[in-house]
């Protein structure tokens, strides 16, 4: 953690939805007039798509039929661990950026699925802003967890995240039912082991909770909306948590526990945006303090 130099991290897996929980935060960061360094996680796999298809096959050969991008062996955790340790001690680091489609690949002249070259950090930035797989994770000697100021989970159920997952995959990407169905059972041993463990180091968790059935999730014919669900906020430690105020904003909202809000699913972006906005000030007001001192 540092005080000079802040970091935020949102951490969940591949169709959790947290790409569209970032959008919550470039609001805050937009609001208050912020420079932030966006992280993305997936800079920090270890193979391009076709070195991992590559992998992937090899690993079968072996009889490693779990061989996946949540594990170590296909991403660069000591790496992105020097980012975070260097980002907190000076505000510097490397990072890239991994083109996922043609839109993106092509401002750099590049292929989709590569990475760009690595490259220092914006300098001067009032924070660094992660938001890929790996944010909270530790894993043998390193603990990338450790430098996060503010730890974010993403986590609906795993029905849920299933049925997100195939309908993106299939109807974004181009992939079979058949061909991501192999995908969530290859990745099950990694996402007990490397995904899971990070929800209980992070400082607050948004579960998104259906009220429709999503008991097979392979047969789902669309993806439960926001309305059709509830939204399920763990905070890890309560104390300082104004939740009388939270409760009189998030209408028909309420309390599960002593540090669980249960609200509308519609309100997940009012809700990150009431209860993040004081966080992140909090974190410049103890910068601005340290660099005055």
């Amino acid at each position: 953690m540092s005080t000079k130099h802040p970091i935020l991290v949102i951490t969940g897996s591949s169709g959790a939805g947290t790409t569209t929980v970032m959008s919550s935060f470039i609001n805050i960061f937009r609001r208050e007039n912020l420079t932030a360094q966006l992280v993305e996680g997936d800079a920090f796999h270890r193979y391009n798509r076709l070195e991992m298809r590559q992998q992937m096959k090899e690993a079968e050969a072996r009889g490693d039929r779990h061989y996946s991008h949540f594990g170590p062996e296909a991403n660069l955790f000591k790496e992105l661990e020097d980012l975070f340790r260097d980002y907190a001690e000076s505000g510097g680091g490397r990072t890239r950026k991994y083109l996922h489609d043609p839109a993106e690949a092509a401002p750099y002249k590049q292929d989709p699925g590569t990475f760009t070259p690595w490259e220092d950090v914006k300098p001067n930035t009032d924070l660094l802003f992660y938001e890929g797989l790996h944010g909270a994770v530790v894993d043998g000697d390193v603990d990338v967890a450790k430098y996060a100021d503010l730890k974010v989970g993403v986590v609906p159920i795993l029905n849920l995240e299933w049925i997100q997952k195939l309908h993106r995959d299939q109807r974004m990407r181009g992939y079979s039912q058949e061909a991501v169905t192999d995908t969530i059972l290859r990745r099950m041993p990694d996402y007990v082991s490397h995904i899971c463990p990070q929800f209980s180091r992070t400082h607050v968790n948004f579960q998104r909770v259906p009220t429709v059935d999503t008991s097979n999730p392979f047969i789902a014919r669309s993806i439960p909306t926001a309305d059709e669900s509830f939204l399920v906020i763990r905070f890890a430690n309560p104390k300082g948590i104004d939740f009388p105020y939270l409760l009189s904003m998030l209408h028909d909202s309420f309390m599960s526990r002593p540090n669980t809000i249960v609200a509308p699913g519609g309100k997940m972006g009012l809700a990150m945006e009431l209860i993040f906005t004081p966080m992140i000030l909090q974190l410049l007001d103890r910068k601005r303090r340290a660099l005055a001192a």
